[in-house]
């Protein structure tokens, strides 16, 4: 007994002292039952909202006779310990925290991370998902259970199911538990919150259609997490994490420079539904993701514009087109659609105006002004456009 007692001073002198930069036990937020429990019965204790930044706990567990009562609390055992390295660094700190008392008496014991398996287990011989198991009868416990465990993924509680060794006589149990804050992570974002925001936004659609994802992921993370703390992340209601989720992108794209790389995959997206007559599909591509946005150059208004003369919007399509041209009146490809408005618009003469200005011109360095005209007509004819006018405009560039 004295040499326990004397391990004990020990061990208490040399931590007493120290302190700790890392993190705190938290003495407010701990989980402190004494639990009397009927023969061969079980019990299920849920323990106290753990406090965002909680990366380990410790439990203790003392099973006592009827007049026994614990010498100190777990709570004051802790303070002497910086933190949580101590206690998993060999069996000196497991004598520190076990309990210098226990009784004859034994249960057994299993940790859940959700209530529903506990509850089973309470209720019957079902033991499943359970993230700690003691199935050999013991007296006394005390462990720490780390961020790296199942039982720690990002829960605010832990559930206990306790079940009584004895056979006729009924056992009190004293549970404590508490838990370890990490400064770093008291905004909640320990490594497993952020590996559930992770799989959020990897499963994502917005997220899919992005190149350098890695990269963006970092930005994304580093972005989120300034703003909300893991609590408020999960508050935030499926209607508004749409948008949150959007805003934090936008914002993450710009800090990574990968913007013009998403927009250009718009881009060849909304083209590849142009092609494909899915004309709904890349107009709203084009509209919701780049227009409304504020992120349009020429190209997306002279894009649009091509959404608008397939499905003979003309007066939209002229609108937009006359914006791209506004923006960018060196593509001249934006005056060969302006003039294709004219003409499905019956006006001939304003549209061959345009074809006699630009006809000994390239539209880009490989396509003369009067290749793209043809082309631009046979996808037209193609597509149920009407072909009636367009021997008035071949004239002029033969």
């Amino acid at each position: 007994m004295n040499t326990r007692l004397n391990v004990l001073f020990a061990l208490f002198s040399s931590f007493a002292l120290a302190q700790s930069k890392d993190g705190y036990w938290d003495n407010v937020r701990t989980t402190n039952e004494t639990i009397t429990l009927s023969a061969g019965k079980k019990k299920m204790i849920k323990t106290a909202d753990f406090p965002l930044g909680t990366t380990e706990v410790v439990y203790r567990i003392s099973i006592l006779d009827d007049n026994q009562k614990i010498s100190s609390s777990l709570v004051s055992v802790l303070k002497a310990i910086p933190d949580p390295t101590g206690i998993s660094q060999g069996s000196a700190g497991a004598v520190f925290l076990a309990s210098t008392i226990s009784g004859d008496d034994k249960c057994k014991y299993a940790v859940f991370s959700n209530e529903k398996d506990a509850l089973e287990y309470e209720k019957s011989t079902v033991l499943k998902n359970a993230c700690v198991v003691q199935n050999e009868p013991i007296n006394k416990e005390a462990k720490l259970l780390s961020e790296k465990s199942k039982c720690l993924n990002g829960n605010q509680n832990l559930w206990f199911v306790f079940e009584s060794d004895n056979w006729i006589m009924k056992q009190k149990i004293v549970f404590e538990v508490v838990p370890w804050v990490d400064y770093k992570f008291k905004n909640g974002w320990t490594n497993a919150a952020k590996k559930e925001l992770l799989l959020e936004i990897e499963n994502n659609e917005f997220f899919k259609s992005i190149k350098q994802k890695d990269k963006l992921l970092g930005y994304f993370i580093e972005t989120f997490t300034s703003k909300y703390n893991f609590n408020n992340y999960r508050e935030i209601i499926p209607a508004e994490k749409a948008k949150v989720f959007s805003d934090v992108m936008d914002e993450s794209l710009k800090k990574s420079g990968l913007m013009n790389g998403y927009l250009d995959g718009i881009r060849a997206e909304a083209k590849r539904f142009l092609s494909a007559k899915e004309y709904e599909k890349g107009m709203s591509l084009i509209e919701n993701d780049i227009i409304q946005k504020g992120r349009a150059t020429d190209l997306d208004y002279g894009l649009q514009g091509d959404f608008y003369l397939m499905t003979k919007q003309y007066i939209k399509a002229e609108v937009a087109i006359k914006k791209a041209i506004s923006m960018n009146a060196t593509n001249i490809e934006h005056q060969l659609r302006l003039a294709h408005v004219y003409l499905f618009s019956n006006r001939i003469s304003d549209a061959k105006d345009i074809h006699k200005k630009y006809r000994s011109n390239n539209v880009s360095s490989s396509k003369s002004w009067t290749q793209a005209t043809k082309e631009d007509f046979e996808n037209f004819k193609k597509n149920g456009l009407p072909t009636a006018d367009f021997k008035k405009i071949l004239r002029i560039l033969e």
